[in-house]
């Protein structure tokens, strides 16, 4: 399958030390089967960082991996209470660890999404009312990668 990266500055390897932490599914490198996702990203990086430009790296992956049993797996097949709960608790993490998968699949919480998190973190709505919420939501899709063993399965296209 192929996976893409969106960045603000090209680079040839993968340096998980420079992974931001308390993202959805925790301190990883994180890609997308969705090229418009991917592009948008890249200029929102450029954006953020305040230079560069936008660049779209592109991976080869085999998705056969993800039922291989050889690394640990998670997949979110959708927004789901176990899904919301997962974000709620790697977002909050303070840097730390909060499981141990090599690769984790599933939707992106977005800014509407990061929303009904809070409200829910406020302890406005239970955690039910936040899944049914975002149920209907189309969210992007994203692939994480935490540790080095599953970096070294992504292979990069280069044009």
């Amino acid at each position: 399958m192929i996976l893409y990266y969106g960045t603000n500055i090209d680079f040839s390897e993968i340096h998980l030390s420079k992974c931001r932490p308390n993202k959805d599914f925790g301190c990883g490198f994180y890609l997308t089967d969705i090229l418009s996702q991917a592009r948008a990203m890249a200029v929102r990086r450029c954006d953020w960082e305040e230079t560069g430009s936008p660049v779209v790296q592109v991976y080869d992956f085999d998705e056969a991996l993800l039922c291989s049993g050889e690394f640990r797996v998670k997949v979110f097949e959708k927004v789901s209470v176990e899904w919301a709960n997962f974000i709620m608790l790697n977002r909050s993490a303070n840097g730390k660890m909060m499981h141990n998968y090599d690769i984790v699949v599933g939707p992106v919480a977005d800014d509407g999404v990061v929303f009904q998190l809070n409200l829910y973190a406020q302890h406005l709505i239970s955690i039910e009312n936040l899944a049914e919420a975002l149920t209907y939501r189309q969210l992007n899709s994203q692939y994480y990668f935490g540790t080095e063993r599953a970096v070294q399965q992504l292979h990069r296209i280069w044009n």
